[in-house]
């Protein structure tokens, strides 16, 4: 199960750490993001210890979202030594994502 990050802890976790990140912002309302939500959680069991794989509730946390220009969800984002590398906009396959992620490792 992916960690959950908000505007208070965002940057301890995604942008100091110790690992690249990938930040799904999402909303419960959303139905593609829950559509992602699986795929998200397995993704982030099989990428364990190589990559951190967070989500950022849209609804609770609005700095975040609105500081990498967030506009629409689901929103995936790809961080590597603190820095924003990479984006991907709506229902995206697993392949794309894996493709991201195997770039950052």
């Amino acid at each position: 199960m992916a960690q959950m990050v908000n505007d208070s802890n965002f940057e301890e976790v995604v942008i100091n750490g110790d690992k690249p990140s990938v930040v799904d912002f999402w909303a419960p309302w959303c139905g593609p993001c829950r559509t992602l939500s699986p795929l998200i959680d397995e993704l982030s069991e099989k990428f364990a210890g190589k990559i951190n794989i967070v989500k950022c509730n849209v609804d609770e946390s609005a700095d975040v979202p609105v500081q990498y220009g967030v506009r629409n969800i689901p929103t995936l984002l790809f961080f590597k030594g603190g820095e924003m590398v990479g984006r991907l906009v709506g229902l995206v396959s697993q392949n794309e994502i894996e493709d991201k992620i195997n770039s950052l490792i």
